[in-house]
């Protein structure tokens, strides 16, 4: 009798390296003809949603200040979504020029993190997500919300529920047609996953519901098949695991973003299709790393696939 919870026989994957990844980056600054190869690497892999650029301040993320350039040089398949972060409504009122599919706000259940992270309260980023909604939908792209923190939080512990559940509210109430809860300092656990799903499920019947995922502790893709089994509709994660929690001390090894290419592992392990090639996915956690000067830290990049180690052989 198995243990597991029933999985879904698809999931989708978002892949955020692009934005969370290599803003993480401060050199070198990738040229924009890179990135857009990166964009269409993606996309010949079989990725269908990318969250390609971020709409900070260009003086506080140079990495990403080329995201206009961007969004007007990326392939527009009908297939691929496309997403773009926004730190404020003067970010939002540039991103909805750029055509994008998405555009999402991230907002710490946490007051300290969003006062160190953003210089503001969670209560003033809700405020302004009220004004960030109605000009998301002018412009015909969809809102979704981040909650940053929404389980565990640094220097805090676990965040209490009715924080989190706070800001799934306003972004319903902003019109967003999607949230994620993002396990922003790698630390939740499964169970933590399984109830912050069906909380928000019970409240909020139809909002698709995602997952951000770290990988501090270790548990990422525990935490992505207990997110898969609760029902969530998507999943976030990064090339190579780049980019993410980098506030307090600890190994570069066990930091940051969980590897979307050791989620693909995982998900044709257990038979969940992603619509992505891993193989394909590799060669550009490859690329990547070349440009960037940082090695992926997924396992799989580093101790191979389950079907190499099968047709591996035995020393002579």
């Amino acid at each position: 009798m198995s243990v597991l919870p029933a999985l879904p026989g698809q999931i989708r994957v978002v892949e955020v390296g692009l934005r969370d990844g290599l803003q993480a980056v401060f050199d070198p600054v990738l040229p924009t003809e890179v990135k857009v190869e990166v964009v269409q690497r993606l996309i010949d892999a079989g990725v269908r949603e990318i969250e390609a650029v971020s709409f900070a301040h260009p003086s506080v993320l140079p990495q990403l200040a080329d995201a206009a350039e961007i969004m007007a040089k990326v392939p527009r398949p009908q297939s691929v979504r496309y997403r773009g972060l926004v730190p404020n409504l003067r970010g939002a009122q540039r991103a909805v020029q750029t055509g994008l599919d998405e555009i999402t706000v991230v907002i710490s259940a946490d007051e300290e993190v969003s006062r160190r992270n953003q210089n503001r309260t969670t209560d003033q980023l809700l405020t302004e997500l009220a004004e960030i909604g109605p000009l998301v939908r002018e412009s015909g792209a969809d809102l979704a919300v981040g909650v940053a923190c929404a389980f565990f939080a640094p220097a805090s512990g676990p965040v209490v529920w009715d924080r989190t559940m706070a800001v799934v509210d306003a972004a319903v109430d902003a019109g967003a047609h999607g949230v994620y809860l993002a396990a922003t300092s790698g630390m939740e656990h499964p169970y933590e996953m399984v109830a912050g799903i069906q909380r928000v499920r019970e409240r909020h019947p139809h909002l698709d519901i995602g997952v951000h995922l770290h990988n501090r502790n270790g548990l990422a893709m525990t935490n992505a098949i207990a997110a898969m089994g609760a029902g969530a509709d998507w999943l976030e994660t990064a090339f190579g695991g780049l980019g993410g929690d980098m506030w307090f001390p600890g190994d570069p090894e066990v930091l940051g973003n969980a590897p979307t290419e050791d989620l693909l592992h995982v998900c044709d392990m257990l038979g969940v299709d992603t619509g992505i090639d891993l193989d394909c996915y590799r060669d550009i956690v490859h690329f990547v790393a070349e440009q960037t000067g940082r090695r992926p830290v997924s396992f799989v990049s580093r101790g191979g696939s389950r079907d190499e180690l099968a047709a591996a052989a035995w020393p002579e």
